[in-house]
């Protein structure tokens, strides 16, 4: 059990059934009584994000989890399948459970599989990604005083901003955390 005086981003914990992962905190200490901690939680499990404010002195359960390097295979339908790259077993994955990394998932990537009791429940995207651009805006350079910007569709269904220069057929360097272009490969 870990006092959620210690749950900071990133920390993963069960409560209720459940597992769910720290995504903000925030400790607050009004002048009389107890602090509260405000944290936003994404269940792991079904992928939905809550709210949930804690008092101090409330206990939750800490759990241990496994990863295993895996590279993604394909998709098929709502599940995306992997291969662990030492036993060559392929666990899938619900789009769900994922959520917008779906947008950054290709063939041949290798990514962080999150393990709880034999159960896959997360992906660790690694920090930026390479994607192919299949759809562009016509950029029309006009009288601009900064950069100009298009919108174009990359291989994944990934929409981004990028500089007029990059066009379709282009690899361009997509950061995970953020979803914005980086620079053209």
């Amino acid at each position: 059990m870990i006092d959620v005086n210690d749950l900071r981003k990133g920390v993963t914990f069960e409560l209720d059934d459940q597992i769910f992962k720290v995504l903000e905190y925030s400790h607050n200490k009004p002048g009389r009584g107890n602090a509260t901690i405000r944290t936003k939680l994404r269940n792991l499990r079904s992928g939905a994000t809550i709210d949930r404010t804690f008092q101090s002195g409330d206990r939750v359960q800490d759990i241990r989890l496994d990863h295993h390097q895996v590279q993604f295979l394909y998709k098929d339908g709502n599940l995306y399948y992997f291969m662990d790259t030492v036993s060559y077993e392929q666990p899938a994955i619900s789009a769900e459970i994922l959520g917008d990394d779906t947008h950054y998932l290709r063939e041949g990537l290798e990514v962080k599989l999150t393990y709880y009791q034999e159960e896959p429940i997360e992906v660790e995207l690694p920090a930026a990604v390479n994607l192919k651009i299949v759809e562009s805006e016509v950029g029309v350079r006009g009288d601009t005083a900064t950069g100009a910007n298009k919108l174009v569709t990359t291989e994944t269904g990934l929409k981004v901003q990028v500089p007029l220069f990059v066009k379709v057929g282009d690899t361009i360097q997509v950061s995970t955390s953020t979803g914005a272009y980086l620079t053209r490969v």
